[in-house]
């Protein structure tokens, strides 16, 4: 029952425009009299399981919802706070459900309902949920680290609260409610709050960072976890990334060391799984996992353009007031150019192109240390000469024998090996010949789809 009411409400706060529903015990329904209850869903089982897990793996993964079980004038009183639907209808057990009346049903026997529910998701956003409300404005400032705000658009800080909330409100940090009080939206939360673990529907939307002993995750080395608003720590998690990392010392006017990978590339797949993420999936977050020989950063969500036309497609984000206001701060580039700078990075230190890879409802980006062309595996080779043509096509040059020699770091006498990969490429149709006719030294490549 309480599986099925979760979806039901959740569904029917999307429909009535609301951002939160709730099922309240120990309140009489009629009179509304405070008269407790036994019931504690955190102390519940389902069978051997705890009943939150078991309702958490039973609802589709959009579902989100917290439970408080507190006393109010010496009664218990039980409060689940339920997340309206966002993109497409919670559901229990496969199964969506709507509120009719006062009775829980299966949305498909409502179709009126079903289609103004779908009409209201589609144009439903994450970041414009409240994620905390009924505050004072002093409550509100006090929860966000608002000179960031200012300090990264340039902006002085006006002097009074009128000045502060009149561009908080127009980027949609904070909104005023109905009863003259104000709340914070999950676009302000997420970046700009000091604590994002004060929030139960954000606090898995942490940076989480491990590091491991070795190639594999037998050994964990250290964990960290990023609680505050991106904007706050995105930098913060870089360069602690940037510590675990292999470095190499480098002698040119002053002695340094420099890290074997590029902080830009880092940096820029760290800004991206924030902002490409999907939002409405509960239970995830973004995590950087560090090995000996690679970086795997990974989000929730799938890309929403397709793998080989990462570089060259026009910007596309599941999070559009996230992105646009990250990209004002200067906090990371357009998805294409994002992309172009992260490949052309790793090819300067002539490293593995970065990859990426999607598991179920997952994307991961892995960058690669440092390793011979020979070691390289068949596919990271490919891989590597595709994106190298993509990035020269863009910037109205051409792949060649020489080009892709300089990139994997080669030296003349291995133009056999990288004409043979060049044909591979052909072969498994990602690049092509400009003209076919041309002298093989003399030959240009471009991407296949170009």
């Amino acid at each position: 029952m309480v599986g099925q009411d979760i979806s039901a409400l959740s569904n029917g706060a999307t429909l009535s425009d609301r951002d939160y529903a709730y099922i309240v015990w120990g309140v009489d329904d009629k009179t509304h009299d405070l008269i407790g209850t036994s019931f504690n869903l955190d102390l519940e089982k389902k069978g051997n399981q705890e009943l939150e897990d078991w309702l958490r793996v039973s609802l589709s993964d959009n579902a989100e919802f917290d439970y408080v079980f507190t006393e109010i004038d010496g009664v218990n009183i039980g409060i689940l706070s339920i997340r309206k639907a966002i993109k497409k209808p919670v559901s229990f057990q496969k199964v969506p459900y709507i509120r009719s009346g006062s009775n829980t049903k299966k949305l498909s026997e409502l179709p009126a309902l079903q289609e103004k529910l779908w009409s209201k998701l589609n144009f439903s956003h994450f970041e414009d949920i409240a994620a905390v409300t009924d505050l004072t404005i002093e409550q509100a400032l006090q929860k966000l680290n608002y000179s960031k705000y200012f300090d990264a658009l340039g902006i002085s800080i006006p002097s009074g609260y009128d000045g502060i909330l009149h561009y908080l409100s127009e980027d949609g940090i904070i909104r005023l409610q109905d009863n003259g009080q104000y709340s914070i939206t999950n676009l302000g939360s997420i970046l700009f709050s000091k604590k994002l673990s004060e929030y139960p529907s954000l606090f898995r939307k942490v940076i989480r960072v491990v590091s491991y002993e070795g190639t594999n995750r037998l050994n964990i080395q250290k964990e960290t976890i990023f609680d505050e608003g991106y904007a706050l720590c995105l930098d913060n998690a870089v360069k602690y990334i940037d510590a675990f990392l292999p470095s190499s010392e480098v002698i040119d006017v002053n002695r340094h060391t420099e890290s074997i990978y590029p902080i830009s590339a880092i940096r820029e797949a760290l800004a991206n799984a924030c902002i490409h993420q999907e939002m409405s999936i509960s239970g995830s977050s973004i995590l950087v996992e560090i090995f000996s020989d690679r970086i795997e950063i990974t989000n929730p969500g799938k890309p929403l353009v397709a793998v080989e036309r990462i570089v060259d497609n026009p910007p596309k984000s599941r999070n559009e007031k996230m992105s646009s206001l990250m990209r004002r701060m200067k906090m990371c580039e357009e998805l294409g150019s994002g992309w172009d700078r992260m490949v052309i990075s790793c090819e300067l230190k002539q490293l593995p192109a970065p990859k990426i890879s999607i598991y179920e409802e997952n994307t991961k980006v892995t960058l690669f240390g440092k390793t011979t062309f020979g070691k390289m595996t068949e596919d990271d080779r490919l891989w590597s000469c595709y994106l190298h043509a993509c990035v020269k096509y863009v910037q109205d040059e051409y792949l060649t024998n020489s080009s892709l020699r300089e990139r994997f770091g080669l030296s003349e006498s291995s133009s056999a090996n990288v004409s043979r990969l060049i044909k591979e490429a052909i072969n498994r149709n990602l690049i092509k010949p400009i003209d076919k006719t041309t002298a093989p030294r003399y030959m240009k490549y471009i991407p296949v789809w170009a």
